[in-house]
């Protein structure tokens, strides 16, 4: 093992992954760092040998680690790192926030973040992704955002730099997203709270929340998600795709795609990462074979399959 700095935050050798995703499966991270503060973080990105590769986890909501386990130092922000600020329509949330919380704390200040209150996980992750439902997206509302780059620089990006696209954006590799600067439009507190309490409820009767998974699957071929408008077509959603090549509720292992929305993977009980992806490629053969359609992942696969 390469000599790692000693920083004030906890660094955990061999530390298993898989109680901090949504999943509950992957192998252990060679070191899981949790920096103490900002100066923390950037003094042991400084420090750290460039050759070692690090990896930034979010709260673990849109992930498979695989179970061969992540051969990096994986950071982990905490609560040093989940403030949340409001100043007029500049709404700020440190990375760890998490999106339902931001969506909370800005309607109460009349100010509309609305479509983050569905969107599992934190605000980095978020921004990494351009998470979006019901038609509007990270991008539509992000001014700015701090990184730590992999040398340990603070910076501040605006928001052009990241390139959001669907699912997508060019944050380069191993910077540390910190914090997200929102232009937040203003409302009414009680109307966009009453929003909010609808999409949740619409959410919960099409969705597996109560199961183990990692939200959307793929995404849409479409190229964009799902808007909840009447109006809205379907032919091109990845649930609609899965549904027509007969993979709804397939399974393997402790793995299946759920009865109730076919573009969601679930653990159903003892599932392995190689079962969940498995399983998500037997779905993109089965709909390629059917439709002519390739599904591309949303969610995020890292790491090292088990040694045979």
């Amino acid at each position: 093992m390469i000599p790692l700095p000693t920083p004030r935050g906890a660094l955990t050798p061999n530390r298993p992954l898989a109680d901090l995703t949504w999943l509950r499966v992957g192998g252990p991270a060679d070191v899981l760092f949790q920096p103490a503060d900002l100066a923390d973080l950037c003094a042991f990105l400084a420090a750290l040998d460039p050759a070692v590769p690090v990896f930034p986890m979010g709260v673990g909501s849109n992930l498979i680690v695989r179970d061969g386990g992540l051969h990096a130092v994986v950071i982990r922000l905490g609560r040093n790192f989940n403030g949340i600020e409001i100043n007029g329509d500049r709404v700020t949330a440190g990375a760890a926030a998490l999106d339902a919380h931001v969506a909370r704390k800005s309607a109460e200040a009349g100010r509309d973040l609305t479509f983050l209150r569905t969107i599992p996980g934190s605000v980095g992750g978020a921004v990494r992704m351009n998470a979006g439902c019901y038609g509007h997206y990270v991008a539509d509302v992000l001014e700015e955002i701090q990184i730590v780059t992999r040398d340990g620089t603070l910076q501040t990006l605006p928001a052009a730099a990241l390139n959001l696209r669907y699912r997508q954006s060019d944050l380069a590799v191993g910077a540390v997203i910190v914090s997200a600067t929102f232009r937040a439009p203003q409302g009414d507190p009680a109307s966009l709270t009453a929003r909010m309490e609808d999409q949740l409820a619409k959410r919960d009767a099409s969705q597996p929340t109560k199961e183990r998974s990692a939200g959307s699957t793929f995404r849409n071929p479409l190229g964009r998600s799902s808007t909840g408008a009447a109006d809205d077509t379907h032919e091109l959603k990845a649930w609609k795709v899965i549904d027509a090549a007969g993979m709804r509720g397939a399974r393997r292992g402790g793995a299946q795609m759920s009865e109730m929305h076919s573009n969601f993977l679930i653990n159903a009980g003892g599932a392995t990462a190689a079962d969940l992806e498995e399983l998500g490629e037997d779905v993109r053969k089965r709909v390629f074979q059917h439709s002519g359609i390739t599904l591309e992942w949303e969610i995020m696969r890292v790491g090292e399959p088990a040694a045979k």
